[in-house]
C-alpha cells in the first residue's frame, strides 16, 4: 500500500522533466495519476511503462493553454475516476532575454502558460474539492520565483506572480479542507534549457548592445550545471507535500536553490544585486567595455 494508495492526481506538463519523474513517483505511491501533456506519443509510452509495473496511470492530450483542453482533461478525469485528490500544476516553459528586446506578445505568451493556464485550470478543479473538503493545489514555481535576475526577468516574473497567487489560494481554501503547496526547484537537469534556448533564440541573435552579456550568462549556466539536481529531487519534494499532515507552504531543492534563497533573504539588497549580476556575467569590466564601444559606435 502507497502513502497516495487510490488517489487521483493530475500532472500537467508529464512527457519530460519534472513532470514525468513525478508521475513516475506518484504511481509508485500508489495514486491513479493523470498524465497531461501535449506530447501524447510520449506520455502515452510513460502510461505503458508505469502500468507495466503494476501501478496506475491515464494520458492525456492536452494543450494546457487551450481552454476546451483543460475542461476535457477535467471531464474526462472526472468520468473515468469519480474525483480528483491533487493537481500538480507543473506545465511551463522559460522565455530569455533582455526586457527591452522581447517582443511584449513574447511576454504574453509566457504568462499565458506559466501563469494564466494554471490559473484557469485550478478554477476548474477547485469546485470538485470543495465538494469532496479536501484535496491539495501543488504549484510548481522555482527558486526564480522570489529571485529575479538578468536576462531571465520574463520568466521570473511568471513564477513570482505564480507565488502571489499561491499565498492568496493558500488562505482563500483552507476553509474547504484545500492545500495549496508552492515547490521551488534550483537548477534541474532536464530539457527545460533547451527549450528555453529555443524559445529565446529570435531575441538572443538579435540582442543588440546586450549581446555581448550572453557570453558571461552561457558561462554561469554552465557552472550552475555541475550543481544541478535530478527531477527525482523534485517528485520527492512533490510526494512529500502531498502525502504529510499538514504541508509546509514551501518547499525548495537540491541544496543550492535552498543556499540562494537565504543569500537573498540575509544578504543587503545591493550586495545580493551584485552577486546575481556576476552569475549572469554582467561584470563591472564587461559593463565599461560595452559602454566604450557603444560611445566609439
Amino acid at each position: 500500500m502507497g502513502r497516495l494508495d487510490g488517489q487521483v492526481v493530475i500532472v500537467t506538463g508529464a512527457s519530460a522533466g519534472i513532470g514525468e519523474a513525478t508521475a513516475r513517483r506518484l504511481a509508485r505511491e500508489g495514486a491513479r495519476v493523470v498524465m497531461a501533456a501535449r506530447r501524447l506519443d510520449r506520455v502515452a509510452s510513460i502510461k505503458n511503462e508505469i502500468e507495466a509495473e503494476g501501478h496506475s496511470a491515464i494520458a492525456f492530450s492536452c494543450d494546457i493553454t487551450s481552454p476546451e483542453d483543460r475542461k476535457r482533461l477535467v471531464r474526462e478525469t472526472l468520468a473515468a475516476e469519480g474525483r480528483i485528490d491533487a493537481l500538480v500544476n507543473n506545465a511551463g516553459y522559460g522565455q530569455r532575454g533582455p526586457i527591452e528586446m522581447i517582443p511584449v506578445e513574447a511576454i504574453r505568451r509566457n504568462f499565458e502558460t506559466n501563469l494564466f493556464s494554471l490559473i484557469a485550470l485550478s478554477q476548474l478543479v477547485i469546485p470538485i474539492m470543495r465538494k469532496q473538503r479536501s484535496g491539495r493545489i501543488i504549484n510548481v514555481s522555482s527558486v526564480a520565483g522570489r529571485i529575479a535576475r538578468p536576462l531571465s526577468s520574463v520568466y521570473d516574473a511568471t513564477k513570482h506572480a505564480l507565488e502571489a497567487i499561491s499565498d492568496g489560494l493558500r488562505g482563500e481554501l483552507a476553509p474547504f479542507g484545500i492545500q495549496v503547496v508552492v515547490i521551488e526547484p534550483g537548477f534541474i537537469a532536464t530539457e527545460f534549457l533547451q527549450v528555453a534556448d529555443e524559445v529565446s533564440r529570435p531575441v538572443i541573435e538579435q540582442a543588440g548592445p546586450y549581446a555581448q552579456f550572453y557570453e558571461g550568462f552561457k558561462k554561469g549556466y554552465s557552472r550552475m550545471r555541475r550543481l544541478a539536481g535530478r527531477p527525482d529531487d523534485i517528485a520527492e519534494l512533490i510526494a512529500r507535500a502531498l502525502t504529510v499532515e499538514r504541508p509546509r507552504p514551501r518547499y525548495a531543492a537540491p541544496r543550492h536553490a535552498r543556499l540562494f534563497l537565504a543569500l537573498k533573504r540575509f544578504l543587503p539588497e545591493r550586495l545580493f544585486d551584485y552577486f546575481l549580476n556576476r552569475q549572469a556575467g554582467i561584470t563591472p569590466d564587461k559593463v565599461e567595455t560595452n559602454r566604450k564601444s557603444l560611445d566609439a559606435g
